[in-house]
């Protein structure tokens, strides 16, 4: 099969098969139409004329244009998944990439706000929403359950009005491989919540929809429009613009500095694995050095 059109289709079963995020997707259907790209330099335009030195080469030369060893990971990570499914699918006889191997990924340990940071944060938001402009509402209710619950950004975008419980406080949420969990969240996320949806929502509603989180049209807020207001908001604090992310990094070590289990907070992220969580507790043991380095008189 032409290398472009198994691609594609491969993009397909992720998504529909699979049920990755279409953010995933999108993500390795980029890092394989680069390695098409380069494999039809080399003269190479079908699946099954890949191979592992191939594969190799365009890892190197990704390598030798500097490309990050996070992003060569996860170029090695989609063309391993490729050459499973061109496996499964009979369009190859053997797995060519299943030996193929790239360095690992820098470990960094995520930007966390202080507590005071995000005081901030919550405060500026809260004068905004006095006001009672809709989008001020909606801004303030999507931070508060950002940071109470540790959400994705998807999977606020995705909410539904049937996934939200303002009486028992949680929120049932699809996150990645949609998985199903329900997830807690505090008092002040629940007067946000309840203040945009009597005030904010009915205004900027303009069509029925099942969306908890509606942009200036009317429509399901997009990620992207969520990323560009915490973006804004972080771009005043100590760090610079960061994403929403920064907010779940922040809530789950700010539940472990307050003495949270590590497997509920695991199971409160969505983690599959619990040892993608303990990152987490790095994060939270540096933070206590680098309060003993600042205060203690013989640090």
């Amino acid at each position: 099969m032409e290398l472009e059109r198994a691609v594609a289709d491969f993009a397909d079963y992720l998504l529909a098969e699979r049920g990755f995020s279409a953010h995933t997707v999108r993500a390795y259907s980029s890092d394989l139409a680069q390695l098409t790209s380069f494999a039809q330099s080399r003269g190479v335009a079908d699946a099954a004329a890949i191979d592992l030195e191939l594969l190799r080469d365009w890892l190197w030369h990704g390598s030798q244009s500097g490309l990050a060893k996070s992003t060569l990971a996860r170029r090695s990570a989609a063309a391993r998944a490729f050459g499973v499914w061109l496996r499964r699918t009979g369009l190859v006889g053997v797995d060519t990439a299943a030996r193929l191997k790239a360095p690992k990924a820098d470990k960094h340990l995520p930007r966390v706000l202080t507590r005071a940071e995000m005081d901030r944060i919550l405060a500026s938001l809260a004068d905004r929403a006095g006001t009672g402009d809709p989008g001020a509402l909606r801004d303030l209710a999507i931070v508060e359950l950002l940071y109470a619950s540790a959400l994705r950004v998807s999977e606020v975008a995705g909410l539904d009005l049937a996934g939200l419980d303002l009486g028992r406080l949680t929120v049932r949420v699809l996150g990645k491989g949609s998985k199903e969990r329900v997830v807690p969240f505090g008092v002040p996320a629940q007067r946000a919540l309840a203040d945009y949806l009597e005030r904010g929502r009915p205004v900027l509603a303009v069509s029925a929809t099942n969306a908890v989180f509606l942009g200036a049209l009317g429509a399901r807020i997009g990620t992207r429009a969520i990323y560009a207001t915490v973006s804004s908001l972080l771009s005043t604090l100590p760090g610079g613009a960061a994403g929403p992310h920064t907010l779940r990094h922040t809530a789950a070590t700010h539940l472990l500095d307050g003495g949270a289990d590590l497997r509920a907070v695991q199971e409160l992220l969505g983690h599959a694995s619990l040892a993608t969580t303990q990152l987490y507790t790095h994060v939270s043991t540096e933070r206590l050095a680098q309060s003993y380095r600042s205060a203690h008189p013989r640090a």
